[in-house]
């Protein structure tokens, strides 16, 4: 959190807003020069989070939902987000597209 003195404070204009921003991490593919992309998402998700649990301030794990899809696309469009992305628990990583994962947009999103 970043905090001012009265004088700085003082000293901004009032039009100036302070945003807070976070690195999400959704996918690991390499650790200690170990290629992880044969390794099946389950474990390069569990293997990222454990990493991430010790991260500070700032830094995010995109966490894995299971379950019904179409509720959660329902609640990320009530949300107002871009959309989700649905992978198949057990797949390789690989480089573009893939069958193996889907990209759901909400078609009421409008980008800022």
């Amino acid at each position: 959190m970043l905090k001012l003195s009265p004088a700085m404070a003082a000293a901004l204009p009032r039009s100036i807003s302070f945003v807070t921003t976070a690195l999400t991490i959704a996918v690991l593919i390499e650790l200690n020069g170990d290629d992880l992309r044969r390794d099946p998402l389950q474990v390069r998700k569990a293997t990222l989070a454990s990493i991430l649990a010790k991260a500070g301030p700032g830094i995010r794990f995109n966490e894995h939902i299971e379950g019904d899809g179409p509720t959660v696309f329902a609640h990320a469009c009530k949300m107002g987000l871009e959309g989700i992305v649905s992978k198949r628990a057990g797949s390789f990583y690989r480089n573009g597209r893939s069958r193996n994962w889907l990209k759901a947009k909400n078609p009421d999103f409008v980008r800022t």
